[in-house]
């Protein structure tokens, strides 16, 4: 017999750092999971804090650990697509790791031998097979694979249909493009880029932007 709305567990109060198009996924996710609450839309394109009619708050980035108190036991999540921006946000709030939610749509598989570290979201569809690890505030984005024992690094963003093989790392930061592959055992340097549609084949050096079948790097970035 399922368990009744009482037994239920209570739902945990999220906050959602960014209101661009990568926020409203990450919104879509949390309320598919059925075990959050939203209480707050943060960006700094809000002035001040100002509770809306559907009952959710916005407030400029710079107050969430106020929003974090007014809610005991409650839980962030920054939804901003770019890598550096996300770092540099959640740098910013320096809160602790056990502030930050895992979003996880149930649609998305992931393996109970796999880890997913906190920040991180995994869109519908996507695939994490066992032994792989998802970093903090990593996206494994809709219909990306991240086959047995991959590394994907902190703030890495597989981008959707993105695959990568058994035993690939992803540096911290890296982004790979829409349907790009990595083979098995292949590393991909922290801060690179791989373009959409590129095949890694072997080793990409860090901070390189590389593109083609086989992928090869065009130009360092800063």
């Amino acid at each position: 017999m399922p368990p009744s709305p009482k037994d239920s567990p209570p739902l945990v109060p999220l906050v959602i750092v960014g209101c661009g198009g990568h926020g409203r996924v990450v919104r879509d996710i949390a309320e598919a999971m059925g075990r959050f609450e939203l209480i707050a839309v943060a960006d700094d394109k809000f002035d001040e804090m100002k509770r809306m009619e559907d009952g959710v708050w916005q407030c400029p980035v710079g107050i969430v650990p106020r929003v974090l108190r007014m809610y005991p036991g409650s839980r962030l999540v920054v939804a901003i697509g770019g890598n550096p921006v996300r770092r540099a946000i959640v740098e910013r709030l320096a809160l602790p790791e056990a502030c930050y939610a895992r979003i996880v749509h149930p649609g998305a598989h992931v393996s109970p031998r796999a880890a997913v570290a906190p920040g991180a979201v995994v869109m519908p569809g996507a695939v994490v097979n066992a032994g792989a690890r998802i970093g903090a505030h990593a996206i494994v984005n809709s219909g990306a694979v991240a086959e047995h024992d991959a590394t994907i690094g902190a703030y890495a963003h597989l981008s959707p249909n993105a695959a990568v093989a058994g035993g690939v790392e992803v540096g911290e930061g890296a982004h790979l493009g829409i349907g790009c592959a990595v083979i098995p055992a292949v590393a991909i340097g922290e801060w690179s880029v791989l373009g959409a549609g590129a095949a890694a084949v072997c080793d990409i050096p860090p901070r390189v932007v590389a593109v083609g079948v086989p992928a090869k790097a065009r130009r360092v970035l800063e």
